[in-house]
C-alpha cells in the first residue's frame, strides 16, 4: 500500500464575540470528551479570546507533526487555525501545486495541505479537495470561523447558533456537553423529522441545531452567520454511448479505489455478497496484486443459523453467505465471517452504545446492533474498511426504482414501498391526538414539495427519464444520508474509519446524467455498474437481485424483544408514555413474533424501547 495518512476524529469548538474565552478550556474539554470514541488515539485544545477549538485523532502515522488542532504561522502569529476531520484522496497533487505556490510544509499530513490550501484559496479551497471531510477554520486574522462539509455528507457536522456566535462538533453530543445547549429539546418539528424518514438537509432534531448540508460552507463572524453552497448536482446533457460511459465508470472505480487504498495500516473491505461490496472488493484486491502489495482482508456479518432457516421476504430473496463464499472463492481475499446470535443482538450494554453513537433513536433496532458489532470486531484486525454504501442511490439499484408504482407515487419513492413503509417504528404507537398534531402525511408532503423544486432539469426532458432523474436527485441528497449517517456512527463508535468509493463525486456527477434506459440497459438493476465490474466477479453475484443489510429471522431475537418490552410498560414511569398509546403498544405484544408476525410489530417494540431509553439517558424536553 502506498504511503498516506489516516485523520478520522471527532472535532469541536465554540466561538463567542463577546467572552473571553481564553479561560472556556473546561467547557471545551467536555465537549471534546464526547468524541473521544471518535479519535481514541490523542487530544487537542486550541484557545484564543473569540475562540476555542478541540480535535480528538484516530493517531495512525506522523503522530506528532500532524497533530491538531494545527496552527499555520507567519512571523510567529498564528494566521488561522485548523481542526480537521476526514481525508483529502488528492492531497499529493494539491501538495505539489501548493509548494510551487511557495508554501512549505512541516509534515506528510492531509490536514497541512487543507489548511495550507485555506490560506490559498480561502473558502474556494473546498471545491479543490476530493475525499470526505468536515472541518472547521478559524482565521486570526479576520476573526471568523469557517466550516466545511464533503459534498456527499460523508462525514457529519453540526452547529448550533448562539446569541454571540456559535458551538459545533462533528455529532449533536459534542454541542449537548455545552451549558448553552442544555436541556436537550426537541418540537414538533423536531419529532417529525425524527418520525417522517425524509432527511430534511440541515435539519439537526434538537431545537436550534443544524446540519452543515452537504457541499456547504457556514461563515461565522461578528457581521452574523451566512451559508454558502460550493457543490450541488447539476444537471448535463450525456453525450457519450453505452461502451463509452461503461468504460468510463470502471476507468472512474478504478481510480477512486486506487485512490482509497492509501493506508499504512490495517485495510479491509465489507464484504455482504452484493454487486457493490463485492465489486469494491474485487476490485481492491486487483489494484493490490497489481502494486504487488499482497491480498485484502474482508469482512462479512451473519447470524447464527440465518442460511439454513431463511424464508424470503419483501426487502429480501435470499440470504447473503453463500454469494460472500462464492466472491472469497473467485478472488481469494482473506475472509473472516463474524457470525452473531440473538444474545449478542439483545446485549443492554451493546444496545446503549448504540444508543449513544446515535445521540437520537433513529436507527432500526439489530440492523444497527449488528453492524455495530461487526464494525467493533473488525476493529480488532483493521483501522479501514472500504463499503460499497451508496450504489444504490447512484446506479439505481434499489427495488422501488423499479416499481411502476413507487415510481408514479406522488412521494418519496421509499415511502411508497410496502417492505419499507411498515418499518414505522413508533409512529406506530403514537397516541392519535399526538398523531394529528404532528401530521406527518403533511409534514413528508411538504418536505418531498421542497425536494422536488430543487432538482435540476434538462430542457424538454420528459416522461419517465424526467422522472427518473427526479428519483436518482431525492435519493443521493436524501436517502444516502440516512445510511452514511448510520455507517459513520456505528463505524466511529468503535474508532474504525469506513471509507465509500462510490460518494466520490466525480462518478455520483457523470452516473447521475447517464439516461436511464442505459442504467437498466440489460434489464437488471445498476446495469452499469454490473457491465463495469464484470470481468472481476463471479456469475452468481452479477445474476444477483438486490437484497439489503440482512436482518435476523431468529424467533428468540423478537421474543427477547417482546419480554423487554412487556417489562417496560409495566413500569408506572417510563419517560416515552405521554407520546404513545398504551393500549396500541399492549395489542402490538399480543402479535405473533418472528416470521409470521407483521413486520411493523417488531419495528415498533424497537422504537418504543430506543425512544424511552434516549428520552431517560439524554434528558430531553419534548416540547409540542
Amino acid at each position: 500500500m502506498r504511503r498516506g495518512v489516516v485523520e478520522m476524529c471527532g472535532i469541536s469548538g465554540w466561538v463567542d464575540f463577546e467572552r473571553d474565552l481564553g479561560q472556556a478550556r473546561g467547557v471545551v474539554q467536555a465537549m471534546t470528551d464526547t468524541m473521544a470514541c471518535r479519535g481514541p488515539d490523542d487530544e487537542g485544545l486550541w484557545l484564543a479570546p473569540h475562540a476555542a477549538l478541540g480535535h480528538r485523532r484516530l493517531a495512525v502515522i506522523d503522530i506528532e507533526g500532524g497533530r491538531q488542532p494545527m496552527v499555520a504561522e507567519e512571523d510567529g502569529r498564528p494566521l488561522a487555525v485548523l481542526t480537521y476531520s476526514g481525508e483529502v484522496y488528492n492531497f499529493r497533487e494539491l501538495r505539489a501545486e501548493l509548494a510551487a505556490r511557495g508554501h512549505r510544509f512541516r509534515t506528510r499530513s492531509d490536514t497541512e495541505v487543507v489548511l495550507r490550501a485555506y490560506l490559498e484559496w480561502g473558502g474556494d479551497l473546498a471545491a479543490r479537495l476530493n475525499g470526505m471531510f468536515a472541518f472547521a477554520i478559524w482565521d486570526t486574522r479576520r476573526e471568523e470561523l469557517l466550516l466545511v462539509r464533503d459534498r456527499m455528507g460523508v462525514k457529519p457536522l453540526y452547529y448550533r447558533p448562539t446569541q454571540a456566535g456559535v458551538l459545533f462538533g462533528s455529532e449533536p453530543k459534542a454541542i449537548l456537553a455545552h451549558p448553552l445547549a442544555q436541556p436537550p429539546v426537541v418540537d414538533a418539528d423536531g419529532l417529525r423529522e425524527l418520525l417522517a424518514l425524509v432527511k430534511t438537509p440541515e435539519h439537526g432534531i434538537y431545537r436550534g441545531m443544524y446540519e452543515v448540508r452537504p457541499g456547504q460552507l457556514v461563515r461565522v463572524s461578528r457581521q452574523g452567520l451566512s451559508r454558502r453552497r460550493y457543490w450541488r448536482l447539476e444537471s448535463r446533457e450525456h453525450t457519450d454511448d453505452l461502451d463509452t460511459t461503461v468504460r468510463t465508470v470502471r476507468g472512474l472505480l478504478d481510480d477512486i479505489v486506487g485512490r482509497q487504498l492509501i493506508s499504512d495500516v490495517p485495510l479491509c473491505s465489507l464484504l455482504s455478497g452484493g454487486l457493490d461490496s463485492s465489486a469494491v472488493t474485487a476490485l481492491a484486491a486487483k489494484a493490490l496484486r497489481e502494486r504487488g502489495a499482497g491480498g485484502i482482508r474482508s469482512f462479512a456479518v451473519d447470524f447464527a443459523g440465518y442460511s439454513d432457516n431463511f424464508e424470503p421476504d419483501e426487502m429480501r430473496g435470499t440470504p447473503d453467505a453463500p454469494y460472500v463464499h462464492d466472491v472469497v472463492r473467485h478472488i481469494g481475499p482473506d475472509h473472516t465471517d463474524i457470525v452473531l446470535d440473538s444474545a449478542d443482538l439483545m446485549d443492554p450494554a451493546v444496545r446503549a452504545a448504540v444508543l449513544r453513537a446515535r445521540d437520537l433513536p433513529t436507527g432500526v433496532g439489530d440492523m444497527d446492533v449488528s453492524l455495530y458489532l461487526l464494525f467493533h470486531a473488525i476493529r480488532g484486525h483493521s483501522t479501514v474498511a472500504l463499503s460499497g454504501e451508496s450504489a444504490d442511490e447512484v446506479f439505481g439499484g434499489y427495488r422501488w426504482f423499479h416499481d411502476p408504482e413507487a415510481v408514479g407515487a406522488d412521494t418519496f419513492p421509499w415511502l411508497a414501498t410496502p417492505g419499507i413503509a411498515r418499518y414505522g417504528g413508533l409512529g406506530a404507537l403514537l397516541d392519535e391526538s399526538l398523531l394529528r398534531k404532528l401530521d406527518l402525511p403533511g409534514y413528508r408532503a411538504e418536505s418531498y414539495r421542497q425536494a422536488l423544486a430543487e432538482v435540476p432539469r434538462l430542457p424538454g426532458e420528459s416522461g419517465l427519464e424526467r422522472r427518473m432523474r427526479e428519483i436518482g436527485y431525492l435519493h443521493l441528497t436524501r436517502f444516502v444520508q440516512i445510511l452514511l449517517d448510520r455507517k459513520d456512527r456505528m463505524s466511529m463508535a468503535v474508532g474504525l474509519e469506513v471509507r465509500v468509493p462510490f460518494c466520490d463525486h466525480r462518478l455520483v456527477e457523470y452516473v447521475f446524467n447517464a439516461p436511464w434506459a442505459m442504467k437498466t440497459f440489460d434489464g437488471y438493476e445498476k446495469s452499469l455498474l454490473r457491465a463495469a465490474s464484470a470481468d472481476v466477479l463471479p456469475r452468481s453475484v452479477l445474476e444477483r437481485r438486490k437484497s439489503p443489510y440482512p436482518s435476523t429471522q431468529d424467533p428468540s431475537y423478537e421474543r427477547a424483544l417482546h419480554a423487554e418490552t412487556a417489562r417496560l410498560l409495566d413500569r408506572g414511569d417510563m419517560a416515552v408514555a405521554p407520546l404513545i398509546d398504551l393500549e396500541k403498544a399492549r395489542a402490538t405484544l399480543d402479535l405473533p413474533a418472528g416470521p409470521g408476525g407483521p413486520l411493523g410489530s417488531r419495528a415498533a417494540l424497537e422504537g418504543l424501547l430506543q425512544f424511552n431509553a434516549w428520552l431517560e439517558e439524554y434528558g430531553v424536553q419534548i416540547e409540542i
